[in-house]
């Protein structure tokens, strides 16, 4: 079966923050890629499990297969893009360039 990881895109005013949950998996199951403005993650799970005794044996296998695309906006810098895993949480850091971070303002509301 396909399994489809949740994840999560935050935005501050220096960097694009994605995570996503993969229990279960290992750094080495895991690929980033980034082709121009698009980033993509995939990963493949394969579980194993067999037990054998005296009155039964029984065997289980899983299998599972991702693939999560997104395009990135042109106020990121592509080029410093780092990614960790940890207790099963794929973090991928995606920094904004300076450009993007001095156009950034706030845009007060006024009462109508």
């Amino acid at each position: 079966g396909v399994v489809t990881p949740d994840i999560d895109v935050t935005e501050t005013d220096s960097e694009m923050r994605i995570t996503a949950e993969l229990p279960g998996m290992a750094e080495k199951d895991i690929d980033v890629d980034l082709s121009g403005d698009r980033l993509t993650i995939r990963g493949e799970k394969h579980e194993e499990h067999e037990e054998k005794e005296k009155d039964y044996h029984v065997s289980e296998r899983r299998y599972g297969a991702f693939k999560r695309s997104m395009r990135l906006p042109d106020t990121v810098d592509t080029g410093k893009v780092s990614a960790e895993m940890k207790n099963g949480v794929l973090t991928v850091v995606i920094p904004k360039t300076a450009k993007a971070k001095d156009t950034a303002r706030k845009i007060s509301i006024k009462k109508g």
